[in-house]
């Protein structure tokens, strides 16, 4: 972890180290972005996103969402919904789980997001609190394709 910095779920955080990453670190966009790419078809975070392309060094999470979105556009998809849990001790969801999820949502062009987290009560590198993980599940749906300049 990182101290400092803590990007999470589309919005800063507070009072809590951070992961570092390519981009901002923040797990639970990074596995939406995931998903929903998965689900289109269109491979994976890295294939767009990765460390090869330097371009998104630093990114915000609200921007690979908005990316991601705008891809699947492209391929004649639209955002159904996403659920996404993020695993770990901390940063706790329940505070500012409507927040997390009005900043995805609104990322992703007022997509229907649903964020819960858990626990694995000490066991794994979450559970000893060394890192964070998240899964994302995406519906995406047939749409307008939009095409890009």
């Amino acid at each position: 972890m990182t101290a400092g910095r803590c990007i999470w779920r589309g919005f800063s955080g507070r009072a809590s180290p951070g992961w570092p990453g390519h981009s901002d670190g923040d797990v639970a966009a990074h596995a939406i972005c995931d998903a929903l790419l998965a689900a289109a078809g269109l491979g994976d975070l890295g294939a767009h996103f990765g460390t090869s392309r330097p371009r998104w060094a630093g990114a915000r999470s609200t921007e690979l969402l908005s990316e991601t979105a705008r891809l699947l556009a492209g391929a004649g998809f639209v955002v159904g919904n996403v659920s996404v849990q993020v695993i770990g001790n901390r940063p706790r969801i329940a505070a500012r789980r409507d927040e997390a999820q009005q900043a995805l949502s609104d990322a992703l062009g007022g997509a229907r997001v649903s964020v819960s987290g858990t626990t694995t009560d000490g066991l794994g590198l979450t559970g000893r609190g060394e890192g964070i993980a998240a899964i994302a599940t995406a519906l995406v749906l047939p749409g307008s394709t939009v095409r890009s300049s």
